[in-house]
């Protein structure tokens, strides 16, 4: 068996033109000594086509649709999560904390913006993580990187760092697993309005965000005792219910091809592994595979953009993936840093106008801001973070154009990764709680204040807004 023998789950075919088939790869096996390996990674996969899908055509669709209002305005998107989920930290309470974070920072969202928030969270699925260097080196040792759980371990060693195939159906029964609870936290009567005063976490509590939060939930438990008292019934799902959706980076190219599945109601294809997927930084090549691969899919999906972005470039790489310009089906995600947010985003958004095209704009204040502390361990500032994410309501105010959500890296965990926040966390601090396993999130606390300062900024356009509709 040599280099020549191919394993195929199918190949991208074209239909009506320019609309995507089948949004299927092609797998080789390039080495005759790998051959043995390779078909182990074909039997993983192909296990892994015959597993029931993770989520639903249906679901996607409803996220598209939510996605549209967020592009001219109407909704607001709240995307927060893990940097990277672990096997190892795997467990009921941190999934509830989390979410419990996002519920909190919706509500704080959704009283200052007085529209919709749409809540999605970067958890069952971001197990693939990419890394700037392939390898690592610790004291003359060079080892592969850590690439995500669903790839190899993050301990350094050379088992350890070995890709294992088998590790993808442990992400596979993780994310199940992990949405399972979600769902029952969404439908189950934990996510109902009534409980809003319950959702503070307890490190939290006797903070100035904490303390802003209660204030703020009295204020709601009145409004929903007015509602109450005026005849008003709070058992209608909208108040015991809440929508929420997951998504995660399409990295892992196999792994996703291996959980995409065609809709019987539509005929269209998608990847049933989350309801929204992203396409990186270092894997939006315009004829690159995550493209292709995409471009095939009808979920919803997210660019990662930087201030390397030519605005041409992002145009194309829009028509590429969606040439019938689908409202909802685009999310830009900028990471440019506050001061290059200043300089870029205009150009871009200008571009993106010029050409007609319809997408929702959303800042990932965290990305462009990772700095390294004198203790050698990443972290990001509040303050930059903030300061970003307030360059890019300035901009949006400036082009007349919708800022139409954040992606954040969060935990509901109290964990001291970035530095800052009205609880400040120093350089001293980030190693008596530094947990991540890639890149340093918010801790719940430091969450909740910017969801506060989002929340602001929210208030202050609506208000601008229907003062200019009464003029």
């Amino acid at each position: 068996m040599g280099g020549k023998e191919v394993f195929s789950l199918g190949r991208l075919k074209e239909k009506d033109g320019n609309q995507p088939g089948t949004p299927f790869i092609e797998l080789r096996c390039p080495f005759e000594n790998e051959a043995e390996k390779f078909k182990i990674i074909v039997t993983v996969l192909n296990e892994l086509t015959r597993f029931p899908p993770l989520v639903f055509a249906g679901e996607a669709r409803k996220l598209e649709d939510r996605l549209a209002d967020a592009a001219i305005g109407k909704a607001f998107l709240l995307q927060g999560g893990d940097c990277a989920e672990s096997f190892k930290e795997f467990n009921a309470n941190n999934i509830r904390d989390t979410f419990r974070v996002l519920l909190q920072m919706g509500i704080v969202l959704t009283f200052g913006a007085q529209i919709p928030i749409i809540k999605v969270g970067r958890m069952a699925g971001q197990f693939a993580k990419p890394r700037s260097d392939p390898f690592e080196v610790r004291d003359n040792v060079k080892l592969p990187s850590y690439q995500g759980d669903n790839i190899n371990s993050d301990a350094f060693n050379e088992k350890s760092r070995t890709p294992d195939p088998q590790r993808l159906l442990g992400a596979y029964a993780q994310s199940a697993s992990t949405l399972n609870l979600l769902r029952a936290f969404a439908t189950g009567g934990y996510a109902a309005m009534q409980r809003v005063t319950q959702w503070n976490l307890d490190f939290v509590q006797h903070s100035e965000q904490g303390e802003r939060y209660m204030e703020l939930a009295q204020r709601v438990d009145e409004a929903l005792g007015f509602m109450t008292a005026a005849g008003l019934t709070l058992d209608h799902p909208i108040m015991t219910t809440t929508e929420f959706w997951t998504s995660h980076e399409c990295l892992h190219l196999p792994y996703e091809q291996a959980l995409t599945r065609e809709d019987s109601t539509s005929g269209l294809y998608y990847d049933c592994s989350a309801h929204m997927l992203w396409v990186g930084e270092r894997t939006r090549q315009l004829d690159g595979a995550h493209v292709e691969f995409l471009r095939g899919i009808s979920n919803p999906i997210g660019i990662k953009v930087s201030d390397k972005m030519d605005p041409q470039e992002l145009v194309k790489l829009c028509e590429i993936l969606n040439p019938h310009n689908k409202p909802g089906r685009l999310t830009i995600i900028n990471r440019m840093g506050a001061e290059n947010m200043r300089v870029k985003l205009p150009h871009l958004i200008r571009a993106v106008r010029q050409a007609g095209l319809i997408v929702t704009w959303v800042s990932d204040p965290m990305h462009g801001n990772t700095i390294k502390a004198p203790n050698g361990l990443k972290t990001r500032s509040f303050d930059a973070i903030r300061s970003e994410l307030r360059a890019f309501f300035d901009v949006h105010e400036q082009e007349g154009s919708h800022p139409g959500g954040v992606h954040l890296e969060m935990t509901g965990q109290n964990v001291t990764e970035c530095i800052g926040g009205s609880r400040t966390i120093t350089f001293d601090d980030l190693s008596s709680r530094y947990h991540t396993h890639c890149d340093p999130r918010l801790n719940a606390s430091q969450s909740l204040e910017l969801a506060f300062a989002i929340s602001e900024r929210l208030r202050k356009r609506r208000i601008r807004s229907n003062r200019q509709v009464g003029q």
